[in-house]
């Protein structure tokens, strides 16, 4: 089973190159969903050994459609990404009427010059995932990351199945959110040709003044003396209960 961790961070991918995770998807900002990573991150992710580089190219967070110039952007990212020896990309736009951006999207997969294009979550805010399936197809993306339109993969399994039946082989399916080491068997054995995870943990931080009179950030829930990780037991953990 092809497995891939959602990296936040450079260390993440060495916690996934030790384990012995296929690949990873390096993304920035974990509270908007993942954007694009800065451009030292991608060059320092693509020095780890051993494991697959694909780079998160969304510049914003909130929905899938976007303007003239975003999209512009991104095919900047993502010549920019494949200058540093990315081995793909993962993007994913969509219609005001929930359709996938067919036109956009030939763009973005022309602008990878033969890399892989992951769409990613994007498709399971469409309208109808069978009619999205076609279009992704259609464009030449070589896999879909998807939750079967379920919040969570295990919710949408059903659909998942179906995804995998209707695809034949033409597109990978890859289910992710909330994968873990109770589940990812499950998950397998709907068909599915891999599975993605972040396997979330956190490493406090070693400061010992901390001012209680003001917050940089600002969001509920959000620690400010913690930053996010990549669990290595965890990762191991999914690791071994698909052996």
């Amino acid at each position: 089973m092809t497995t891939e961790l959602c990296a936040y961070s450079v260390d993440a991918c060495r916690v996934a190159s030790r384990a012995g995770v296929t690949r990873v998807e390096l993304c920035a900002s974990p509270w908007e969903g993942g954007t694009t990573p800065s451009a030292a991150t991608i060059r320092r992710a693509r020095l780890v050994p051993c494991i697959g580089l694909q780079v998160m190219v969304r510049p914003r967070g909130g929905d899938f459609c976007y303007t003239d110039d975003e999209v512009e952007q991104m095919a900047e990212e993502i010549r920019f990404a494949a200058s540093c020896g990315a081995d793909g990309v993962v993007v994913g736009l969509l219609t005001p009427d929930g359709e996938v951006d067919r036109e956009r999207l030939k763009f973005l997969v022309a602008a990878a010059g033969g890399r892989e294009v992951t769409f990613h979550r994007a498709f399971d805010m469409a309208r109808d995932p069978y009619e999205a399936l076609e279009a992704v197809i259609a464009c030449g993306c070589r896999r879909i990351l998807t939750s079967g339109g379920c919040n969570r993969a295990v919710e949408g399994i059903d659909t998942l199945r179906g995804l995998v039946a209707r695809a034949a082989g033409r597109v990978e399916i890859m289910a992710g959110s909330g994968v873990n080491a109770s589940n990812a068997r499950l998950l397998a054995s709907a068909g599915v040709d891999a599975l993605h995870f972040s396997a979330r943990g956190w490493h406090e931080s070693p400061m010992r003044f901390r001012n209680p009179r003001v917050s940089m950030g600002g969001v509920e829930g959000v620690p400010e003396y913690a930053a996010m990780c990549a669990d290595e037991a965890l990762v191991r953990q999914i690791l071994r209960a698909l052996e």
